[in-house]
């Protein structure tokens, strides 16, 4: 039995470190995404719009699940793959809502640092960046709470975390911890979803 909650521990942390990662990993790879994706403020329309563009289609097309069971396949069982899973989604579903908040700003900004001679780089720290900063924090916070959750079901598929605990317990009929897993994983989720609403509500 303590080995069981030791092993239910273990599974725990794994489950939000690879939240934590994927998050991490995918918001790095997303923010330049997202200024390249939108249309008003990309560096360059011919070839970095549709680049960025195809790339978020792409991760957003690719459900959790299949995503998940196609990396399991080509790494193997456990948290890589399922890190893997969670950067790509994020950079599908973060990725979406950033080049859309940034197609939203006001362009009278950017054309002023524009006329000053700035390069893409100066315009998007100095002009763009200060505009979608308080929205973007939300989204990244909020991709975050998603990633959490949804790393719970990408376990199910061998990807690690908890929901691989919680498929060996199911497969080898113990009902009763697999019971105790489920309940463990949605008072992670309240935690996870009064986390992120106290973060967003400092940070506005």
């Amino acid at each position: 039995s303590q080995e069981i909650t030791f092993s239910v521990f273990c599974e725990m942390v794994e489950t939000i470190e690879m939240s934590l990662l994927g998050a991490f990993f995918g918001t790095v790879i997303t923010i330049p995404l997202a200024w390249m994706a939108a249309w008003n403020v990309t560096p360059n329309r011919t070839v970095l719009y549709p680049m960025a563009r195809t790339i978020i289609v792409f991760c957003r097309s690719l459900p959790a699940l299949i995503l998940g069971m196609l990396l399991v396949s080509i790494f193997v069982f456990g948290p890589f793959a399922g890190v893997l899973a969670l950067t790509i989604g994020t950079i599908g579903f973060a990725g979406k809502l950033m080049s859309e908040q940034a197609e939203s700003i006001d362009m009278g900004p950017v054309e002023a640092v524009r006329a000053t001679g700035a390069g893409p780089i100066k315009v998007f720290f100095y002009a763009i960046l200060p505009q979608v900063k308080p929205a973007w924090i939300g989204i990244i916070i909020y991709n975050w709470d998603a990633r959490l959750r949804g790393s719970t079901i990408l376990g199910f598929v061998g990807a690690g975390g908890i929901g691989l605990h919680l498929r060996l317990q199911i497969s080898n009929l113990e009902y009763h911890t697999a019971m105790g897993i489920i309940f463990l994983i949605i008072g992670l989720v309240i935690v996870s979803e009064a986390a992120s609403h106290l973060l967003r509500e400092r940070l506005r």
